[in-house]
């Protein structure tokens, strides 16, 4: 293990074999055509305590690096990431079954978190205040919190990832990474990135595995933090058993993001982003379009503009050039998806456009995108993150009554608004309890030098990802009083017993 790496993966995609402690393995699907090109091999405690052992040794060594190394060793490793962005597009296509441009789109999102990390100097400057007191100075600075792990989700096996370990690895933390057993090759990739970028041994670790994997990061004691993304049921489950045991967490969770249209948008223009943002990678991403609310008389030409535009999109197989929407994950993920839009005809919503109808060649997972209109909010379709191509409508007669919907729902990663009106956008974005809002944008994913995070149920835990958040998340701040007295002067001081900085 020359990079400090926990191989635990059997893969076939690269051609090679390794193996950790464990005989239990997973299927990795080709979701395009239904075969199970892989098995990962699953970790137990054991592997996962030999990961962290690796990047407990390498701890000291990296915490005490300068910022300006780490940074140059950062712009080295981002230089990679782009030279092998096709590369690593083609692999989260295979596994995950998204389109290749949307691949792309992954790496390059990601690609920003770690120019972020590039600029480490500036971001760990610290305070100084100069003769705070008489003869006192004072100065802050930050410290790494020593190793750190990150839970990952299968749908953006690249990108979510990347919000996590280059800030960690950055402020001189290391750091041990569980990818999605789903979609688990991505991050050897990265892995082998950062050793070619020349990053020390045991700072970047990868260990894949099942719930056995997570509960063993959760409470080893020798990790500080956990970052996690993926559904509510997890990230509750995840924060709750990770600060039982004295951990730092922030815990990403679920959605069911609504996109509000007034009747004074560009129809034409909201539809286009409403199934943008509703069908953009089979639906399978936290900040997707799930529910778009109808305000008013909008409702009726929206719907048919949303209809002939879901039946436009062409559903086919990732690697495909002229596919704009891939197939789901799993075949689980199929059936519950399916799933859902049997019980939405049942529970008397219109099915609009039928996605069960899609026909492409071959056994992949593949549903089409499925429109719903006339939801209401006591339906499965509404209360549930579906995680697949299933876009509803629900109607309401005004702003507000669309306002209250989102605010009464138990999420709130995202939202957005579609409207000619300053007015309405800014009442809209100062009354809904959402995290990211979006004016005229359907999936208001901040950039890096911002933070990504929602509300209610879809955080747990006090510090969003990436951006300023993700360098406080990653680092412990110290305050320095100093003071130097004179040696002439040191005889005439005397202690204050009621505060020891005398003005």
């Amino acid at each position: 293990m020359s990079t400090g790496i926990v191989r635990t993966v059997q893969h076939r995609i690269d051609g090679r074999e390794t193996a950790g402690q464990s005989n239990r393995t997973a299927p990795v699907w080709n979701p395009a055509t239904g075969e199970r090109q892989a098995n990962v091999l699953l970790a137990e405690p054991a592997d996962v305590d030999t990961a962290v052992q690796a990047a407990r040794a390498a701890l000291p060594g990296w915490a005490d690096t300068s910022v300006m190394r780490r940074s140059r060793l950062m712009f080295a490793f981002r230089n990679l990431v782009e030279k092998h962005l096709d590369d690593l597009a083609r692999i989260v296509s295979i596994e995950h079954g998204k389109v290749l441009d949307d691949a792309r789109g992954e790496l390059i999102r990601g690609l920003e978190v770690i120019d972020f990390a590039c600029g480490i100097p500036q971001l760990l400057k610290g305070e100084y205040s100069d003769q705070v007191s008489t003869d006192v100075d004072l100065f802050s600075f930050r410290q790494p919190l020593g190793v750190c792990a990150g839970i990952a989700p299968f749908n953006f096996p690249a990108m979510v990832p990347m919000w996590m370990h280059p800030i960690a690895i950055a402020t001189g933390n290391t750091f041990v990474l569980k990818p999605s057993e789903r979609a688990p090759s991505s991050s050897n990739f990265v892995a082998e990135l950062y050793a070619e970028a020349g990053l020390p041994d045991g700072v970047f670790n990868v260990v894949h595995g099942d719930k056995v994997a997570v509960d063993a990061i959760l409470d080893h004691p020798d990790i500080a933090a956990v970052s996690f993304v993926g559904s509510t049921p997890i990230a509750r489950y995840v924060h709750e058993r990770a600060t039982a045991s004295g951990k730092r967490v922030q815990a990403l969770g679920g959605a069911k993001n609504h996109a509000v249209v007034l009747p004074d948008a560009d129809l034409d223009f909201a539809a286009e982003h409403l199934i943008a943002g509703g069908y953009g990678s089979a639906g399978q991403r936290c900040m997707a379009i799930s529910v778009a609310v109808a305000v008013g008389d909008v409702a009726e030409p929206l719907v048919e503009l949303m209809r002939e535009k879901a039946r436009a999109i062409k559903v086919g197989p990732g690697l495909e050039a002229a596919s704009e929407m891939g197939p789901v994950v799993s075949p689980e993920a199929l059936e519950r998806i399916r799933g859902y839009i049997s019980s939405g005809i049942d529970a008397g919503a219109d099915l609009v456009v039928d996605g069960r109808e899609v026909d492409v060649q071959g056994d992949g997972f593949f549903v089409g995108p499925t429109l719903f209109d006339r939801v209401t909010p006591e339906m499965d379709l509404y209360r549930d993150e579906i995680f697949g191509p299933v876009l509803v409508v629900v109607r309401v007669n005004s702003l507000e009554e669309a306002i209250d919907l989102i605010n009464n729902n138990n999420w709130a990663n995202g939202t957005a608004i579609f409207t000619a009106s300053g007015q309405a956008a800014r009442r809209f974005q100062r009354s809904v309890q959402v995290g990211m809002i979006g004016v005229n944008v359907p999936v208001p994913v901040p950039m890096a030098f911002y933070s990504f995070g929602g509300w209610k149920q879809s955080l747990f835990g006090a510090h969003h990802i990436h951006g300023p958040e993700g360098v406080a998340f990653y680092t412990h701040a110290k305050a320095v009083t100093t003071r130097w007295p004179e040696e002439a002067k040191a005889g005439k001081h005397r202690g204050n017993l009621h505060f020891p900085t005398a003005i």
